[in-house]
């Protein structure tokens, strides 16, 4: 039998293998209050801010990755967010929004390992750059929705533009090639073994920020 022929694509080993861990970051209680309608418009301004922490780390670190051989072909513009970010944040915020914004703790950390990788280790940036933005294209519409219908953000306005990928006009289609980087990663299968399991580190560290927001914002009993 030809082995070839059965062999599972890296897109499907990954997506499989953190299947428990992005089902534990979107089952968060913190998730399903904000999604429930049951937290104000300030904790999700909350979110948000700790969102441009992780964002600015995996978008600063873009930049020296382009031309990498493992990273590089990832490195797309039209999925970069910082600056819708920044926008929905000045919105949010008011002008002087970067006064006074501080990381988490599980953000701070969540953040530096974003970092660390796309300096030291550009395969474990892809595990990042993978849960971040395909779930942007995912699940971060059914947010955006409910921002809008909670809150009163005008319909793919100001407050909701980090869900808002203007130059993505067929997201089914782009996942479908990003998909297709994933299975023609420059990788060995030890390393793509590696970059699995920095995926469930990704999302491990995701959770951990989803507690803390938790905390910040507990339901009254």
């Amino acid at each position: 039998m030809d082995a070839t022929a059965t062999v599972t694509p890296f897109s499907t080993l990954i997506r499989t293998a953190s299947h428990e861990q992005h089902t534990e970051a979107e089952t968060s209680t913190f998730m399903g209050d904000l999604l429930g309608g049951r937290l104000g418009v300030d904790a999700y301004t909350r979110y948000t801010e700790q969102l441009w922490f992780v964002y600015r780390a995996l978008e600063e670190g873009a930049e020296a990755l382009r031309d990498d051989p493992v990273a590089g072909p990832f490195i797309q513009p039209e999925l970069m967010r910082s600056a819708e970010l920044e926008r929905d944040l000045a919105h949010l915020r008011g002008d002087g929004w970067r006064e006074g914004l501080e990381p988490l703790p599980a953000t701070a950390a969540y953040a530096a390992r974003v970092a660390e990788c796309a300096r030291t280790w550009p395969a474990g940036y892809i595990a990042h750059h993978y849960t971040r933005y395909l779930g942007d294209l995912s699940g971060g519409q059914i947010i955006r929705d409910k921002a809008e219908k909670t809150w009163g953000f005008e319909r793919k306005g100001d407050g909701v533009r980090f869900y808002v990928f203007e130059q993505i006009t067929n997201p089914a289609a782009f996942k479908r090639g990003y998909r297709e980087l994933l299975d023609g990663v420059n990788a060995d299968d030890l390393e793509k073994q590696r970059i699995i399991e920095e995926c469930k580190r990704a999302f491990a560290l995701n959770t951990a920020v989803f507690r803390e927001l938790g905390e910040v914002f507990p339901l009254s009993a």
